[in-house]
């Protein structure tokens, strides 16, 4: 690729629902853009973003993927990432470093549970969309419901532009409601884009598509408004241009429809990513801190200014070590250059600097600002780890993941294995933020935690595979945790140890508090005047935090819990870091022992698709799990969702519960939601050893 200037340049993601055709998408996108030469396909197992071979075999994405195409002038980063709510780091992480995304929706049920996750997460870093309905040559195709279901589900103001000609499988083109043209694809590749006039039995339907898009786009632009309210003509060029502006605002998303996987519809969606999505000049600068001094910064993408690059992504390469995706936001990252890791305060030096397509690589000599890429040779850095020049420190704002929320034990088959396990293990975590290994205290066994029994399986699928470690996994169990149920003012640790020569002191005083349902463990440091040296603060919140992943009840993590270090004391000589370290994991403990400390456990929100004739069938076993039922909602294809929460531990088996009770025929979806504190009983049930 020659190199582009930042204007013509866009980073997006493709997301969207389990199945609803993210990946046969991408791959259309890469046989046009002309990246590859045959079109490849999911189920035959032929696709490039689909490189793994577990991904092949289950016909899923199990990993992001980022490729690099070439579209009229400008060059496009996309990573297409999985759908299925186990694997949600990917997303969570690929969308905190690019500019725009890319919703896939099915045209038969529209907006699904996934969708709706994907649509916050990128509301989280108000990332620009446009969507993509997909599917509709598929019977119970509906565009004018799937585009409703996007305003009524996820709250967005949409802009059609376009209109399916034929039905289900008789769809065959769409008409463009920006050019009031007719577009049909022809021949096996549909490579052969026909431009025509628009039907008389389509003309009048739409000329009143068309009268409502300019009316929506007037009313997200004050420029067009004026066009519009004045009466004057409006061409193709000025909806564009308004259509930008709103889109770039997040007031509007535009939205296409076709049908992937019969090559119908791709070539404007391409269009749709140049002209409406955002390249890195506007979005603008990133803001970040001094890690030095605290101070607030805001970087410019520009080559020539100091470095600052975001960590998103570790793979564990088999031949050259750590390999780090990085988005660059500010400066250049050149081969052989010194890195400042600002986040953990290391020193790095990058090795080759690779451009990745999917798990295929290639060579260059940098990486500038507004770009994505990858690095060999980071041996110390981490998801979410910010690189910088040492001269020129910043820190980005880290990825926030999800915790997990079931864990199990997993021994090795072979006893000689017991080492490799561990090792390979752990470079499994590195990769996956949401994927735990530790040891049980009490046991002594190894245990594994994840999103779901999908992505334990998929990992230790992983090990064996990747690693050649075959290992055998207990019956898996929730992940609860603990939390405090009233303020502990004030918990004092002290550790002073003298040898005769220099001793080690360190003394905090540390306060407690519960905090609001899914903030986590948080830490402030309300020191003032120098009690505690400021150079031993982060040694007080490694501790605190160290603390946090063993609770008092039952060695659960702690959650939902402020702690603020307000107050200790310092020696002129025998002050050190672990000391201090140490004084705040007692002072933490010994304050959730008296703050009431309660279990709680992971509530999972849930939607059941079922025909209505069991929908009474479902309800009752949805009852007897204890799930609190939201809604019966009406959905396409002649059937009813039942959305509510529920229970993690009430979910193992109920896969096979649901298709007893419909005759398979029913499907559900889930996605974690928050912790909840648990009754007495079943907390005496878990304390005892009953854990399910």
């Amino acid at each position: 690729m020659p190199t582009q200037s930042l204007a013509r340049l866009r980073n997006v993601g493709v997301i969207a629902h389990i199945d609803a055709g993210k990946t046969t998408a991408t791959e259309r996108i890469l046989f046009y853009t002309g990246r590859t030469h045959r079109l490849g396909s999911v189920d035959e197992g032929t696709t490039v973003t689909d490189w793994m071979e577990q991904e092949r075999e289950r016909g899923i994405s199990i990993v992001a993927a980022a490729i690099q195409a070439q579209w009229r002038d400008c060059v496009i980063n996309l990573i297409d990432t999985p759908g299925h709510i186990d694997f949600t780091a990917e997303v969570q992480r690929s969308l905190r470093v690019l500019d725009g995304a890319l919703v896939v929706l099915d045209a038969v049920h529209g907006v699904q549970p996934q969708s709706e996750t994907v649509w916050r997460q990128a509301d989280r870093y108000a990332v620009p969309r446009l969507c993509l309905v997909n599917k509709m040559d598929r019977v119970g195709a509906d565009f004018d419901e799937a585009a409703a279901s996007i305003t009524r589900r996820l709250g967005a103001k949409t802009a059609c532009l376009q209109l399916p000609l034929g039905r289900e499988t008789a769809f065959r083109g769409v008409v463009d409601l920006i050019e009031m043209k007719s577009l049909t694809w022809a021949g096996e590749t549909g490579a052969t884009l026909d431009t025509g006039e628009i039907a008389q039995d389509m003309r009048s339907a739409a000329d009143r598509a068309r009268a409502v898009l300019v009316e929506r786009i007037a009313e997200a632009d004050d420029e067009l408004l004026a066009l519009y309210v004045s009466g004057e003509a409006i061409d193709a060029g000025q909806l564009r241009a308004a259509l930008r502006r709103a889109t770039l605002a997040g007031r509007l998303v535009p939205v296409f429809c076709g049908s992937a996987l019969h090559n119908i519809g791709i070539q404007p969606l391409l269009d749709g990513i140049v002209d409406y999505l955002p390249s890195p000049l506007d979005i603008g600068g990133v803001d970040a801190r001094n890690p030095e001094t605290g101070a607030a910064l805001h970087l410019p993408p520009d080559d020539t200014g100091a470095l600052a690059a975001l960590v998103f992504k570790m793979v564990a390469d088999p031949y050259a070590g750590h390999l780090a995706y990085v988005r660059v936001y500010s400066g250049a990252l050149r081969s052989a250059m010194a890195l400042h890791n600002a986040t953990r305060n290391h020193n790095e030096r990058a090795g080759r600097l690779l451009r990745m397509y999917a798990n295929h690589r290639e060579d260059v000599e940098i990486i500038r600002a507004g770009d994505i890429g990858a690095v060999l040779g980071l041996n110390h850095s981490f998801t979410g780890d910010t690189l910088c020049a040492s001269d020129h420190p910043v820190l980005l704002e880290a990825i926030p993941f999800s915790e997990p929320v079931i864990r199990a034990s997993v021994e090795p088959r072979k006893t000689a294995d017991q080492e490799r396990m561990a090792e390979a293990l752990r470079r499994l975590a590195a990769e996956d933020p949401t994927f735990r290994v530790s040891i049980d205290e009490n046991t002594g066994q190894m245990m594994i935690a994840g999103m779901g029994e999908l992505h334990l399986e998929v990992m230790l699928e992983r090990l064996h595979r990747e690693q050649g470690v075959a290992a055998s996994m207990g019956r898996p169990y929730v992940a609860y945790k603990e939390t405090l149920t009233r303020e502990v003012p004030a918990a004092e640790g002290r550790f002073i140890h003298q040898t005769g020569g220099r001793g080690q002191y360190g003394h905090v005083i540390l306060r407690l508090r519960p905090a609001e349902r899914g903030s986590g463990l948080r830490f402030e440091n309300a020191i003032r005047g120098g009690m505690i040296p400021a150079q031993f603060i982060p040694a007080v919140e490694q501790g605190v935090r160290e603390a946090a992943q063993t609770g008092v009840l039952a060695g659960f993590a702690v959650t939902d819990v402020v702690v603020t270090l307000q107050g200790g004391s310092s020696h002129p000589v025998d002050s050190s870091a672990p000391a201090y370290r140490a004084a705040a994991i007692q002072a933490f403990r010994d304050g959730l022992r008296l703050g009431e400390p309660v279990l709680v456990e992971p509530i999972c929100r849930i939607e059941v698709l079922v025909p209505p004739e069991y929908t009474g069938a479902v309800l009752g076993q949805l009852a007897a799990r204890r799930a609190e039922i939201e809604s019966v909602e009406a959905r396409a294809g002649a059937l009813e969702a039942i959305v509510g929460k529920v229970p993690f531990a009430e979910t193992f088996g109920y896969v096979t519960a649901l298709r007893s009770a419909t005759q398979g025929r029913g499907v559900y979806t889930m996605e974690f939601d928050h912790y909840a504190p648990m009754d007495a009983a079943r907390t005496r049930t878990v304390l005892t050893g009953g854990l399910y």
